[in-house]
């Protein structure tokens, strides 16, 4: 087969979620079918670190697809013309967009649809084009994939589309995280929050993060805690608002509040395993990587008992109500003091953590591949 794959989040040092599911996965998948050619449509200068293997085959297209009008140009336009030219069995898309000027079958891998269920989260254009266009790309699509039970309820509920046509494809997680020693966790601790303990969140800062209620329900812990205990952000202020600065202006404890901004991978993991527990309170996730990430590397996990968490964490993390400030703050207080019920998860976290891999993620993808592609 010849394959097109929509590349254009493949960036050096800034993948996010939808990033690493393509690399990890894409990885995986050019590696392990040297019969099939893949032609990886970038919409930049691209890094030969994301050319996978000897059947691939880069092309970069413009404009660089960073806006409303540049997503529709280069979907509508410069990606319809490369499938007329080339004529490829398949068009793989891993951020969900397609192009709905073509014939040629396509997949596309829709991870979540909060903007179906918070607009306000995002600016006017972009939730305008996700509302008009998202709901066209799931019907258009020859076959869909999305990364758990929920988001597959969530988009045939919302796009009424047949679930038969929907393959779960479960996130992974990088296999270099895990656990550290404690002398690289003393060392860490020094670094980050001045040899103290500390939660950690890690995320890009995007309202549906819920840092406002995370920073509210961690000055009410220090209230009713008397500790040196810090939390540790880790995530660039891409999306940092009025309300979520205005929350973190009228802390009593902002001082021990620490903003990291974005971290190597591998500063993560150290930063993740010598944390006194992951703290992802978010309002809404399609998967949520980090829980894996908490997992693996041996930490006590805080998550939401919503939408997908409760799925991806099963009974391995201490699930919180996000939009609840005193519950948030509860969990804290359990896991800050219970020294045996956070050992408890630590260890129910070994045992999940085995569920999740990026080699069933790209097994899983090529079976959605080899059936759109019929």
């Amino acid at each position: 087969m010849e394959i097109v794959v929509n590349t254009r989040l493949l960036i050096r040092n800034r993948l996010e979620g939808i990033g690493w599911f393509t690399f990890e996965s894409l990885k995986r998948i050019t590696r392990d079918h040297p019969e099939h050619h893949f032609i990886f449509a970038f919409d930049r200068e691209f890094d030969e670190e994301f050319i996978l293997a000897d059947n691939v085959t880069p092309i970069i297209l413009s404009p660089q697809a960073r806006h409303p009008f540049l997503y529709y140009i280069w979907f509508e336009f410069s990606i319809a013309h490369l499938l007329k030219d080339m004529k490829p069995d398949l068009f793989l898309s891993t951020d969900g967009y397609l192009s709905l000027k073509t014939d040629t079958k396509q997949l596309a891998v829709i991870h979540d649809i909060n903007f179906r269920h918070h607009p306000e989260d995002l600016p006017f254009l972009e939730r305008k084009y996700y509302n008009y266009f998202f709901p066209k790309y799931a019907h258009k699509a020859t076959r869909l994939a999305t990364v758990s039970q929920y988001s597959k309820n969530d988009i045939v509920k919302e796009f009424r589309v047949d679930p038969s046509k929907i393959d779960v494809v479960y996130d992974g997680v990088n296999e270099h995280f895990g656990p550290v020693g404690l002398l690289e966790r003393q060392a860490v601790k020094e670094k980050y929050a001045n040899g103290s303990d500390y939660f950690v969140f890690v995320g890009a800062l995007h309202p549906r993060k819920n840092i406002g209620r995370l920073l509210q329900a961690f000055d009410e812990f220090k209230k009713a805690y008397s500790s040196q205990v810090k939390l540790v952000i880790v995530g660039k202020k891409m999306w940092w608002t009025d309300e979520i600065e205005n929350t973190y202006e009228a802390m009593r404890h902002k001082s021990d509040v620490v903003f990291t901004g974005r971290l190597s991978s591998e500063e993560l993991n150290r930063v993740i395993a010598s944390s006194l527990a992951l703290t992802y309170v978010t309002y809404f996730e399609g998967f949520g990587i980090p829980i894996l990430e908490g997992f693996r590397c041996e930490t006590a996990v805080i998550t939401s008992n919503i939408t997908s968490m409760p799925e991806v964490a099963g009974d391995a993390a201490l699930l919180v109500d996000p939009f609840s400030v005193e519950s948030i703050k509860g969990a804290m207080l359990l896991l800050a003091k219970d020294e045996p019920l956070r050992q408890s998860f630590i260890e129910k976290g070994k045992i999940r953590r085995h569920q999740f891999s990026w080699d069933k993620t790209a097994k899983l993808l090529w079976e959605s591949i080899e059936k759109a592609a019929g």
